[in-house]
């Protein structure tokens, strides 16, 4: 028995399966076609489109929450719509809600800004229709306050993980992985793009970055600590700088966590093994194993 197996093994029950991507592919296929069929008419699966978020990023985990994509809207779109009255990003996204509506029948779907969600039997695409900027980075739509454009700059949210990723020889998207698995099985009211950029900021100044799976008791306990002094703080998005309040409303779970980690902690270092996977599966649920032979 040891920590590192046990980590491991923790990290492959969250990878997604083969079926579970190829499902993910599938799905944003079919919609990237009927986005490119109405407005470029093409019947391309891919063009003009691709993943952003956890797909991108290589941070998700199972089972999969949803897909996201960004599809780029031609700039004639953009013209067209500047042309109206009224919440110009509210009409736009109920435009491709219509499109999409067309080619999923039977399917709720969703316009809820920035994203058109359509729902599938496995899991859902968020849509993000987007104006590519020549600057860098997207104009997505906002429909609060009668409607507005904001920056997104997902090549730089993406770059931020790769690089601290590469910099902690993997650490990154491992500790995102395993705290968004907390997040869901502790339902933990804080959004996966915040722990990814409070890990990313950890890992930097971390003693034992870039460490082996041995560390990671040590890692995901010193993080819950580290995540805590972020109560009523802030984060940056990469790219845009937009400033992010955390509050403090998953402060009691971050708490109860930490407390827990502790003692899993002292029963790895005193090789109490079925104790200390007791106390993981206590943050984790049964994807970290309590025995590991």
């Amino acid at each position: 028995m040891s920590v590192s197996k046990r980590f491991r093994t923790f990290l492959d029950n969250l990878k997604l399966t083969d079926i579970q991507k190829q499902n993910g592919a599938s799905r944003k296929e079919s919609v990237v076609r009927a986005m490119n069929s109405h407005y470029y008419n093409s019947q391309s699966t891919s063009a003009n489109a691709k993943y952003v978020g956890s797909w991108a990023k290589l941070t998700r985990i199972r089972p999969p929450r949803d897909v996201d994509v960004l599809f780029n809207l031609p700039a004639s779109t953009h013209t067209k719509y500047e042309g109206r009255s009224g919440n110009k990003q509210s009409q736009l996204l109920q435009e491709v809600r219509s499109i999409l509506l067309n080619s999923f029948p039977s399917t709720a779907i969703k316009g809820d800004g920035p994203v058109v969600i359509v729902p599938f039997s496995s899991y859902d695409v968020e849509l993000i229709p987007a104006f590519s900027l020549s600057t860098g980075g997207h104009w997505v739509c906002m429909t609060d306050n009668n409607g507005y454009y904001k920056k997104a700059d997902y090549e730089a949210e993406n770059s931020a993980i790769s690089n601290s990723n590469t910099s902690s020889n993997g650490n990154t998207r491992d500790l995102v992985r395993m705290m968004k698995c907390w997040q869901a099985y502790c339902s933990v009211p804080m959004k996966s793009f915040h722990i990814e950029l409070i890990a990313i900021d950890f890992l930097a100044t971390w003693g034992n970055s870039g460490k082996s799976e041995t560390f990671y008791d040590w890692m995901c306990r010193d993080f819950l600590e580290y995540l805590l002094n972020k109560q009523n703080g802030y984060v940056y998005a990469p790219g845009t700088y937009e400033m992010m309040f955390l509050g403090s409303a998953w402060a009691t779970k971050a708490q109860t966590a930490l407390g827990r980690a502790k003692n899993a902690c002292i029963h790895e270092g005193n090789s109490n093994w079925a104790a200390a996977g007791d106390e993981w599966q206590k943050i984790f649920g049964t994807d970290i194993p309590k025995y590991v032979s």
